[in-house]
Formats: structure tokens, C-alpha cells, sequence
């Protein structure tokens, strides 16, 4: 059975994108189940189809049809995990690249989430929330640290500690040139042709991310990039920004420089996540050792 729901738009409702809407009106769903909605044609606005990234005006009338995600996206599946910390409440693995976090459109199963469900029988979640245990992502490339929670009350903690900027985060990427040690503040925002993409846009949201050069020759460097906020695809388009892209990255990248070093994933690791506890308060440092992909372009460069 699928419930309906039809209300209209008020002023104080104006301004704010369709998606992150529903989810404040209807706090029993998260803002990831009302995208896949959105997607799927459940949510019109005036009795017609919008992107998620709609912003409704005063008067619009919002047709919503309740429904039941499909039952793979929150399937249990034995996905070998790389464990570096794990106690009651939280567990940290080493991301492998290739790996999409949580489902969504286009990738409803072997996921971190779904591989989570299987290691953790006992992880508690609301059952509307398709992002169990989630408190940040990782590009689908990415690898290295990836945080998750075991109970509600830790999701909640560390998901706040994100928001306030309170996790230090330490990546390591290979690039393109050689970049300067330089702190990078350009804001990011969606790009406005190619949707699925970030640019550095002037009225995007603030975004700054520290760069330190390691290790180089004349054609390649090894970097520290430490993101001070997290933008979506942030390091990558900041490096790309500074003419030094991540080698490997397919979007953002040099397409001829990725085929000389036939490199088909970007080079970039999530080496270092420091935090508090969310429930001793203690200082946690997990690390992540570097893959050998990225090892083989650092001896490169020894």
C-alpha cells in the first residue's frame, strides 16, 4: 500500500531545495529516501516530475507517494571487510576503491552499508534510514578510512562532530605538476552545466583545503591535502583548481596523463581520520596504509 500526502508551499518554505525540504517536514524519513522518491517520479510538484535539486516557490502544490524502498538496498551481504578499529559502538575500516559507501540510485547492493549489515547483526537504526550507520562518504575511488556507528546515539555524535568541523582528516593523493605548500579557499558548488559534477562557483559554500607537498620529480607529486570543510568532491576540484589534478581521476583529471600512467582510479586516500569518541570522549587516531597503487608512484618519486 502506498500512503499520499498533498500539501502546498508556504513563504518559510521557499528557498530551500525540494529534497532537503521533505526531509525536515517528514523527520521519520532521511533526506536520501526522499531523493530516491524524487527520482522515481513519487514526489510532483504542480502534478509534474522535478530533479531533487528543485527549490519549490510560495503556492506550489507537493504530491508525495509514500512508498517502500526496494528491499535490496538494505540487503545483508558478505563483503570481505579491512577492519583498523572496532569497539560497541564504532567501527572503522580501510575503504577499498570502487566502492560506492551507501545505496542510492544505480547502486543498491554491494556497498559498504550492505557489507556493514552483515558484519554488524546488531547495529541499531531507524528502519526509514537507507544510510545505517553512516556518518560521512568517501568517493566510489577513494580509499582509505571510512567511520561508521553502531548505535543511533554514536551516529548522531559523530555525524555532529562532521558538521562542526571537530574531525581532523589527512588524505594522501598523487597529482599532476607540483603544487605549492598553499591553503586553498575557492567555494564549490554544483556545476552549472554538468550536473553531475562540482566547480569552484562564487556564490558556492565556503570550502578550504591545506596543501603540503611531500614528494616530487617533473612530472608527478606526492601531497597531504587536509580538508578544513566537506564539500562534495572537494580535494579533487580544488587540485584541479591549482592545475595540479589527481592522477587517475576521471572526471576532474588529465585524461592524456591518465593514459600514459595507465592509471584508470584517482590516487587519492583517506589516510588519517582524528576524532573524539562518541561515547568515551576519548582521542581516537585511525590511520590507513597506503595502497600499493599509490605506494608505486611514491617510489617513484624516492
Amino acid at each position: 500500500m502506498i500512503d499520499q500526502n498533498i500539501f502546498l508551499i508556504s513563504q518559510e518554505d521557499t528557498l530551500i531545495r525540494l529534497d532537503k525540504l521533505l526531509s525536515e517536514k517528514f523527520k521519520s524519513n532521511s533526506r536520501t529516501y526522499f531523493q530516491y522518491l524524487i527520482e522515481n517520479g513519487s514526489v510532483l510538484v504542480n502534478s509534474k516530475k522535478v530533479k531533487k535539486r528543485f527549490i519549490p516557490k510560495t503556492g506550489d502544490e507537493i504530491e508525495i507517494f509514500f512508498q517502500a524502498l526496494p528491499d535490496i538496498s538494505l540487503k545483508a551481504e558478505n563483503i570481505p571487510l579491512d577492519i583498523l578499529y572496532e569497539d560497541e559502538y564504532i567501527i572503522a575500516v580501510n575503504k577499498k576503491a570502487n566502492q560506492v559507501v551507501h545505496p542510492a540510485h544505480g547502486n543498491w547492493s554491494n556497498t559498504f552499508v550492505n557489507a556493514l549489515l552483515y558484519h554488524c547483526k546488531d547495529l541499531i537504526y531507524k528502519d526509514s534510514d537507507v544510510r545505517p550507520g553512516i556518518v560521512h562518504r568517501l568517493d566510489k575511488d577513494t580509499t582509505g578510512v571510512l567511520l561508521a556507528a553502531k548505535t543511533i546515539k554514536a551516529q548522531q555524535n559523530l555525524i555532529e562532530q562532521f558538521k562542526n568541523r571537530k574531525v581532523k582528516k589527512k588524505y594522501l593523493a598523487i597529482t599532476i605538476n607540483k603544487p605549492k605548500n598553499q591553503i586553498i579557499s575557492a567555494p564549490i558548488a554544483r556545476h552549472k552545466i554538468k550536473r553531475k559534477e562540482m566547480a569552484i562557483v562564487e556564490d558556492g559554500k565556503e570550502a578550504i583545503t591545506e596543501i603540503k607537498l611531500l614528494k616530487s620529480n617533473d612530472k608527478i607529486s606526492l601531497i597531504e591535502a587536509l580538508p578544513k570543510t566537506g564539500r562534495t568532491h572537494q580535494i579533487r576540484v580544488h587540485l584541479k583548481h591549482i592545475s595540479c589534478p589527481i592522477l587517475g581521476d576521471t572526471i576532474y583529471g588529465s585524461k592524456n596523463h591518465n593514459n600514459n600512467f595507465k592509471v584508470s582510479s584517482q590516487l587519492l586516500h583517506a589516510h588519517l581520520l582524528e576524532f573524539f569518541h562518541p561515547i568515551t570522549n576519548e582521542i581516537l587516531k585511525i590511520t590507513a596504509p597506503i595502497n600499493q597503487n599509490i605506494e608505486k608512484f611514491i617510489n617513484l618519486l624516492s
